[in-house]
């Protein structure tokens, strides 16, 4: 037996085996019954890893197939002449098979009674990817590597064939939500130009993002080449024919399949073979794939990614998580506090990482500044930013650097990790590229946190319009509404510890960290006319607000690179990377207009990458691309004035004194200790200090380009109706000199 089929190896090359065709090389040797492999006429190899021959752009030419029987050790040979396979479709009436044709038999569909393609896969119940994305979501792979055989139009072209990508509020433009084929085009293909040799190992699709058109494929094969021009497809292992891959059954949740046998090429193509009926062949894609050294290759090796910072570059789960900050704390005990403010919904803590040189208390003129990441449970990268950054604080201050250091004894800086950790858990157990866009963004009980605050915009407008901002309703400091505050009230428990956090610190800056565009946003988030889907709606302090967006989308590095593509469907590096809030899309009852109007904190948001869970590896990166950008932010609460507010008499700090500031309709408040802080852009002002009980002072202050607050401190005096009234408190008498006041002061009345 064994010299019969040494014979046989012997005889492949003769009759032009394809032995580069994965699986078809084990002719005879597999421990089946009965095994087939296609034989054709072999090329000439253009590289090393050539594909089988006789197939060209997805054609095959005539097979001879060798069959191998074994039966009570009696081995037959024999030798037919294979018709070309035509593999059948599923026939449902619910997806549209590819229309019949003669130009590539190998991979035409044609309706068929089966109930399953020919060359379908047995699909494990669980796949794990095994190599990262090769890059399509996150913009790794730019548009000329991507080609296709048909467009509807450019808004539908190959270069929006990228998993979750998001199309525009209308069909048609430039900004459509998938590649979608003609529908006349018979055999659509999409494919991708790896540029380097590269072993893929599966694929990942979803259909058309479109809140009009319903358009997903149903099942697709899958080809490579190494030249664009010769082809081999992905085989099935029990079958050995082309293998036929499942693929959606509706627009946005994610497929994977991995392929029965990675492959080692350059280009790869997904064939579309079937798609919902009445719909068209479109689809969104992100390709794994590991990279294949290659010494030959005419284009530059891509560089890794990678961070020379010796830090946990992966995702965290809730223990993780709060493994990793307890190792932070105990590395660095002298400049680390953790702390929780509350719980989620299913209970799991919401841990902040306190930074500073007293660790636990407000040092008398040092502000607090915060960082908030997590409130979409799905855009993680925020949450691996922050739990990053706490490391390189802690180390870079062991290691004596003096802008951490400085960093650190100046400021109290507060970092919340995952203000929504039970839609992370979630997303986290789905995987960073299965996730799709919008599992996880909610909390437990479905609520959008960052539609969860009171609205405070409302109220404050209706005043203004009324004429009664500031006299009678102020501009700052706003309450809770009574129905916000009512037990029943749809309050999430996280939204209810942040505000409670908000209100027991005095903040005065912050950055909530979000995912899936390149952008910062400052507020107002919500537009001032009502229903309005999108204005302008800038607060008062709109030039405060666009220095602190501009500083962050200036030192991040990927909103600066000016060859860098649209996330999804607006061009933000048009606008510096910064826009209103109100002016993109209205979000009522928003973290940051909260902050803004219910206390001292001036907060902007920032999407941090096209990519809300970006793969593990791709962590360093963007730990490299935000790292500058996090510790620049945080320097920019040095910006403006800064000052304690004195009780001229016993030089005892005034809590709740009102800091306003001449043409600038938004007041700033003391912390209980009387000092305070207002952001302010370089300029002449005129500042002025009033508490109850007190007479009101008016200065000059001048903010300059120096860095550092500059100080700007009160003394004020009571009013002779505040002593008279602490007297009268303490059981004393009343001074001469203060009862002849108070008689003048009846007299003029009078």
């Amino acid at each position: 037996m064994w010299g019969l089929l040494l014979a046989l190896a012997a005889f492949a090359p003769a009759v032009g085996l394809g032995l580069g065709a994965p699986s078809a090389s084990v002719l005879g040797l597999a421990p089946a019954a009965t095994t087939e492999a296609p034989v054709s006429t072999p090329a000439p190899r253009s590289s090393p890893a050539q594909p089988p021959a006789g197939k060209e752009n997805g054609t095959s030419e005539q097979h001879i197939r060798i069959r191998v029987i074994r039966k009570k050790k009696v081995i037959v040979k024999k030798r037919k002449k294979l018709i070309r396979p035509i593999p059948p479709v599923t026939a449902t009436p619910s997806t549209t098979a590819r229309p019949s044709t003669t130009a590539r038999p190998s991979t035409t569909a044609r309706p068929s009674t089966t109930t399953s393609p020919v060359g379908a896969l047995d699909i494990p119940e669980k796949q794990e990817p095994g190599c990262p994305p090769l890059g399509l979501e996150s913009l790794r792979v730019s548009d000329n590597q991507l080609d296709a055989s048909s467009s509807q139009s450019f808004g539908l072209g190959p270069h929006r064939g990228r998993l979750n990508i998001q199309s525009g509020l209308e069909d048609g433009d430039l900004f459509d939500g998938a590649w979608c084929a003609e529908e006349q085009d018979v055999e659509p293909w999409l494919q991708v130009d790896a540029r380097h040799p590269t072993r893929f190992s599966g694929i990942i699709t979803q259909g058309r993002n479109s809140i009009w058109r319903y358009d997903w494929v149903t099942s697709y094969k899958v080809q490579f080449s190494n030249d664009s021009r010769t082809w081999w497809g992905s085989k099935n292992r029990s079958t050995g024919m082309d293998a036929v891959f499942p693929a959606n059954s509706d627009p946005e949740t994610p497929v994977l399949n991995l392929l029965p046998e990675p492959q080692v090429a350059r280009f790869i193509r997904l064939l579309p073979q079937t798609w919902l009926q009445g719909g068209a062949s479109c689809l969104r894609a992100e390709i794994l794939a590991c990279p294949v050294s290659d010494p030959n290759s005419l284009f530059p090796e891509v560089p890794m990614l990678g961070s020379s910072d010796p830090l946990d570059f992966r995702h965290h789960d809730y223990k993780a998580m709060r493994k990793l900050m307890k190792q932070v704390n105990e590395q660095c005990p002298n400049i680390t506090r953790v702390y929780s403010i509350g719980k989620s919904h299913q209970g799991l803590k919401l841990y902040v990482m306190e930074m500073s040189d007293q660790p636990g208390e407000h040092e008398l003129g040092e502000p607090e500044v915060r960082y908030v990441a997590g409130m979409h449970g799905n855009e993680a990268l925020g949450r691996e930013l922050l739990l990053l950054l706490m490391q390189f604080l802690c180390r870079e201050f062991l290691r004596g650097d003096p802008r951490v250091t400085r960093l650190l004894t100046e400021t109290r800086i507060h970092l919340l990790p995952s203000m929504n950790p039970d839609g992370y858990e979630t997303a986290f157990r789905r995987g960073s590229e299965m996730v799709g866009w919008a599992e996880g963004r909610w909390n437990h009980q479905g609520i959008d946190l960052n539609h969860n605050f009171a609205d405070l915009n409302t109220p404050l407008w209706e005043a203004e319009d009324d004429g009664l901002v500031p006299d009678t309703v102020p501009n700052h400091h706003l309450p809770l509404p009574t129905y916000y505050t009512l037990p029943n009230a749809t309050v999430a428990p996280e939204t209810r510890a942040v505000i409670r956090w908000m209100q027991r610190i005095p903040f005065v800056l912050s950055a909530n960290l979000h995912g899936g565009e390149l952008v910062v946003s400052y507020p107002f988030d919500m537009t001032r006319t009502p229903w309005a889907a999108r204005e302008l709606t800038p607060t008062p302090d709109e030039a405060v607000f666009r220095w602190l967006s501009t500083v962050y989308a200036g030192t991040n590095r990927v909103m600066q690179d000016p060859d860098r593509r649209p996330c999804h469907n607006q061009d933000f590096s048009l606008y510096g990377n910064v826009i209103n809030g109100a002016d993109w899309h209205t979000v009522p009852g928003s973290m940051n207009d909260f902050s803004y109007l219910h206390t001292n904190c001036f907060e902007v948001t920032v999407e941090l990458s096209c990519d809300k869970f970006p793969h593990e590896n791709e962590l360093p990166q963007e730990w490299e691309n935000n790292k500058d950008a996090l510790l620049t932010y945080l320097e920019q609460v040095r910006m403006g004035i800064a000052g304690v507010v004195r009780d001229k008499d016993t030089e005892l700090g005034i809590a709740d004194a009102v800091i306003a500031v001449d043409g600038i309709n938004h007041d700033v408040t003391t912390a209980w200790g009387g000092d305070y802080w207002r952001l302010l852009t370089p300029g002449d002002y005129m500042v002025t200090a009033s508490a109850e009980g007190y007479h009101t002072v008016t200065r000059s202050c001048r903010v300059t380009f120096e860095e550092g607050p500059v100080p700007c401190n009160f003394r004020l005096t009571k009013t002779p109706k505040q002593r008279l009234r602490e007297l009268l408190a303490a059981g004393a008498k009343v001074p001469p000199d203060l009862r002849r006041r108070l008689e003048r002061l009846r007299g003029q009345k009078n």
